[in-house]
């Protein structure tokens, strides 16, 4: 049975997949911004935003549903389960390439980029690639592969650099010396289009290399079967579709509200360039994740309270390790900021901010267990749904004042409430005795710390690094003192419940 020590060992794992792919796409944020003007980055965020929205619509909620129902004790044949997906992704995702190519002169009208169809189809056969093989992927996890699933997603993250690096900066310079030598399939007027084409190739790449994950199991299809995990995932695509609209709904309404149309997308791209540098906690996020819902699920097999006290522990180490990746880069953003253009230094003021809401969205990921394991996910659609309305009020309502830095506002309001949400509804649904002092302890810990930071430092100055570096340290002995007080005191209970 898995153990908090295996949540976290695999979420170290995955994280190589998450966090350095992504450290990785992230270097290459330096290059889009000398490459192309805020105004084209604009449009490649603009169109990043509604390619996430399309694919959890494409995936439907089957990954959670796939992980419930091969755990489930009705069904012995989790191949079946895995099939029965397999067969059902692959169809919708097969229609959705289909049309998305037959309509892609239209469609590349409607969103701005009506001289590059390309562009369109491109982007809806990787989403189409992505979406189906989100299940073997899921197969991985469920079999406790985390090397083959992180090896996997290393070889995409590396052909999509590989491939951005070969188009965007080698071609240009051999279409100035040799152009004879690429003129067969290199157009230097396709910009910005070559960032889709180097992200199909390697989806289409990497569904390839899951053949042997394809092929693993007899297909069986159960018709049953797919409309009881139907039924289920259902409420988790809505909770889907308005989670990702509170992640990039910012980004395809900020063109529409933006008081002056004509710099929007100027404006977005600096929101969205600034935007990469929080992405660290994202990236760990979503490593915790990918190894928190097979945890759950296969802990829910356990009786009695030891299935609680690893609830409690995974929560209380979720916000160690996120507080000290928060002042972690808000104390080295002086450094960090440099990843990008300075031209793009202005929206350096929603990293803190987008951070933070991000940590309150990792919280409510973490109490959303409780409506998994009960089966009554519909909870879960209606505290999504409760924050999307926050997030397209509070941008509707702040963006024409503030700008970009009202979309990360709302997104920190959108996320702090969704949070509170489930936590005060999951002490009455389903209780978990989660050691809040604890947690605010080093919230506030974290937060006290960022302050004097800001008060004795200005971060420009190199001789303020070694300053940061050490209120980092404090951060850390302030968690080594805690959990090391914590840890005797219960082995010293257990000593003495043992002699009496």
């Amino acid at each position: 049975m898995p153990s908090v020590k295996s949540l976290f060992k695999d979420t170290a794992i995955y994280g190589v997949s998450s966090i350095v792919g992504r450290f990785l796409n992230w270097c290459l944020v330096p290059m889009y911004t000398y490459c192309f003007p805020s105004a084209e980055y604009g449009i490649v965020t603009n169109l990043y935003a509604y390619v996430a929205l399309v694919l959890v619509i494409l995936i439907y909620g089957m990954e959670t549903g796939f992980f419930r129902f091969a755990n489930h004790e009705r069904y012995s044949d989790p191949g079946q389960v895995y099939t029965t997906s397999l067969i059902s992704l692959g169809t919708t995702s097969a229609l959705f390439i289909v049309a998305g190519c037959l309509l892609s002169p239209q469609l590349a009208g409607l969103l701005d980029c009506g001289a590059h169809p390309a562009y369109i189809w491109m982007m809806v056969v990787a989403v189409g690639a992505d979406a189906f093989t989100s299940i073997p992927f899921a197969y991985l996890r469920y079999r406790h592969r985390p090397m083959r699933f992180a090896s996997l997603k290393l070889v995409n993250i590396g052909l999509n650099i590989g491939l951005n690096l070969f188009f965007i900066l080698l071609c240009p310079w051999l279409w100035r010396v040799a152009p004879e030598s690429i003129g067969w399939f290199y157009d230097p007027g396709f910009g910005i289009g070559y960032i889709f084409l180097a992200n199909m190739i390697s989806s289409l790449a990497v569904l390839a290399l899951l053949l042997p994950e394809l092929t693993a199991e007899r297909y069986s299809f159960n018709g049953e079967l797919l409309r009881r995990m139907l039924s289920y995932s259902f409420p988790l695509l809505i909770i889907g579709i308005a989670g990702i609209m509170n992640q990039t709904i910012d980004k395809i309404l900020f063109p529409m509200i933006y008081p002056d149309r004509a710099t929007a997308m100027t404006e977005l791209g600096i929101y969205g360039a600034n935007y990469k540098i929080a992405i660290v906690m994202v990236m760990f996020i979503q490593a915790f994740r990918f190894a928190y819902e097979p945890f759950i699920f296969a802990q829910s097999r356990e009786k009695g309270e030891d299935r609680n006290i690893a609830y409690r522990q995974a929560m209380t180490w979720f916000v160690i390790a996120a507080m000290f990746i928060f002042i972690g880069v808000v104390f080295f953003l002086p450094v960090l900021k440099y990843f990008i253009s300075p031209a793009y230094f202005s929206g350096l003021k929603v990293v803190p901010v987008i951070m933070m809401a991000e940590f309150f969205f990792g919280i409510f990921f973490n109490l959303s267990l409780w409506y998994k394991l009960t089966d009554r996910t519909a909870w879960g659609t209606w505290f999504t749904l409760l924050g999307l309305a926050v997030t397209v009020g509070l941008n509707f309502l702040l963006v024409p004042r503030m700008g970009f830095m009202g979309c990360a506002v709302a997104a920190l309001c959108c996320y702090g409430v969704m949070m509170l949400a489930s936590y005060f509804t999951g002490r009455v649904k389903y209780p978990i005795d989660y050691d809040v002092r604890r947690i605010v302890f080093y919230i506030v810990a974290a937060m006290a710390l960022w302050g004097a930071g800001w008060l004795l430092t200005t971060g420009e100055n190199l001789f303020d690094l070694p300053l940061r570096v050490l209120l980092l340290a404090v951060y850390a002995g302030l968690v080594f003192m805690t959990e090391r007080r914590g840890a005797f005191g219960i082995l010293l209970r257990s000593s003495k419940s043992a002699a009496r």
